[in-house]
């Protein structure tokens, strides 16, 4: 009988924007063993030093890593990424996967040649992001916008819980009132919490935009990273690991059992 490789794919975040990540790597790996973290200790991390970041986000993963015997990781925060991935990587024996804007595909498809990026304010600051938009996207204009509020409704959508149209809409406006932000035809969603409320963000623009994030591509990197390993015979449950800010965790269970994590601990 053919031996079965049980090591999950581990993937942080401070709460449930991963799961925009966890979706299409569930589609395209629907039998690898997933643990996913919820760092809620250090929620936000879009509302973090740099510093704070760097030293935390790899000691985490270690730690993480270690308690399940990760075969890979996958950092699916942006603001984590652009600011601790290689200090991840230096840390950890493991492959590491980020998460960072997606500013190259945005650019590739947009006819206006002006593109939005809706992130953190610890993400749309960050060099990474002029970089990107030097390389990708040199013959567009980018506008930025960072908000923490679209990640408290994407926690709030999760729950359950509903949100008036006007706050959508508020934070569109935060990239459409900048200088010509009206001519924008595809706004990159530049945090894993925002892909989460992308129809509720559509129905608010009151005008056709493409809304672009990573997860697809994350996906495909995981599994070129893990060609040619095995897998479990059969889907397995996936684990919930919660670091714990004292909140309750059943809270989140109905929208974390919807993406089949359906073991919880808390670390």
């Amino acid at each position: 009988m053919p031996m079965h490789d049980a090591r999950p794919l581990l993937l942080l975040d401070t709460g449930v924007g991963g799961l925009s990540i966890l979706g299409p790597i569930r589609k395209l790996l629907p039998n690898a063993p997933i643990a996913y973290a919820l760092d809620q200790a250090g929620f936000p991390y879009g509302k973090k030093s740099e510093t704070e970041l760097a030293a935390r986000v790899p000691a985490l993963l270690g730690r993480l890593a270690e308690h399940v015997d990760a075969r890979l990781a996958v950092i699916a925060c942006n603001t984590a990424s652009v600011i601790a991935l290689d200090p991840v990587r230096a840390a950890l024996a493991i492959p590491i996967v980020g998460t960072v804007p997606a500013i190259k595909p945005a650019a590739a498809i947009s006819k206006s040649r002006v593109i939005g990026v809706l992130g953190t304010a610890g993400t749309v600051r960050q060099p990474y992001v002029d970089n990107l938009s030097r390389d990708f996207a040199g013959d567009c204009t980018v506008i930025r916008f960072g908000t923490h509020d679209l990640v408290e409704l994407a926690e709030k959508k999760l729950r359950g819980q509903s949100s008036p149209a006007e706050a959508y809409q508020a934070i569109l406006d935060g990239l459409f009132s900048q200088p010509r932000g009206t001519e924008i035809d595809t706004i990159v969603l530049a945090c894993t919490h925002f892909p989460l409320v992308e129809e509720e963000l559509a129905e608010a623009a009151n005008r056709p935009i493409t809304f672009v994030h990573g997860g697809d591509g994350i996906a495909r990197r995981v599994a070129h990273l893990t060609t040619g390993q095995t897998w479990p015979e059969d889907p397995v449950p996936g684990r919930a690991i919660f670091i714990t800010d004292g909140s309750d965790p059943e809270r989140l269970r109905p929208g974390l059992e919807q993406y089949g994590l359906e073991t919880f601990e808390t670390l």
